[in-house]
């Protein structure tokens, strides 16, 4: 059983479609909601599997702007996770965390994005196995203004027109998503009903779509797609145990 543990911002950016995997395969969910005030994990030892979500806050916002968001407790313990071999996945401000983690500092993305727009893989993208299943092109859910740093060893696997950023892989256990797979039409409708001074500031731009295009999207291809990376993600990780404990026995 993959037991799971979700860093949620805020109580309108949860966890999506993350869930419907989470409960079909069976795993072992915890959560810490940062948003009221509770605590990060004091042991990871149980934890095979750390997806930190989005949220308004970047890795810059300092308490005195969210009192309940301490960006450095978080980047620690990020880093503390991979650094143990864990599983590690964040989706937009928890990419750029992730980014941080490594030392690779996030950056604003060239343009805002809002809304349902393509990816596209890479030629990194086209030869990672966990993306084999992905088309070379895909339509997924955005809503970002900033995009993670990279590291030296890290890889983009996809980007935008708009971003040239959208999945980053920094190992083979560690990804940044700056787009929204996790996207479903209950989690999209939480955003919309939470974002309406930021929709309206940013109308009329490029890579903006509305309350109603956003509501009329079918989000099922891209979830069925997270389904299949997490699926190989985990099955990575606990591939990577077995050897661990094989290592030790002998």
């Amino acid at each position: 059983m993959v037991k799971i543990h979700f860093i949620i911002h805020e109580v309108f950016e949860g966890p999506g479609a993350f869930n419907n995997w989470a409960i079909t395969r069976g795993c072992e969910v915890s959560c810490t909601r940062i948003y009221n005030n509770e605590k990060l994990p004091q042991s990871i030892d149980t934890l095979d599997l750390l997806v930190v979500l989005g949220g308004p806050q970047c890795p810059t916002t300092k308490k005195t702007e969210c009192s309940y968001f301490d960006s450095q407790s978080e980047i620690a313990f990020i880093k503390k996770c991979i650094n143990t071999g864990k599983a590690v996945l964040g989706v937009c401000l928890g990419a750029q965390l992730i980014g941080e983690a490594l030392g690779a500092p996030f950056e604003k993305s060239p343009n805002p994005e809002i809304g349902v727009f393509p990816i596209v893989k890479t030629e990194e993208g086209k030869q990672n196995e966990k993306f084999s299943h992905f088309p070379e092109e895909v339509t997924v859910g955005h809503w970002h203004n900033d995009m993670p740093g990279l590291t030296d060893n890290s890889k983009i696997i996809a980007f935008s027109d708009g971003c040239p950023r959208q999945i980053v892989e920094y190992s083979e256990l560690v990804y940044g998503f700056q787009c929204h797979l996790e996207f479903n039409n209950e989690s999209i409708e939480s955003i919309i009903s939470n974002s309406t001074e930021e929709l309206k500031s940013l109308e009329g731009n490029k890579h903006i779509q509305n309350p109603k295009q956003l509501m009329a999207h079918d989000y099922q291809e891209m979830n069925n797609l997270l389904f299949i990376f997490l699926d190989k993600l985990t099955c990575q990780y606990m591939k990577n145990i077995k050897n661990e404990l094989k290592t030790k026995h002998y």
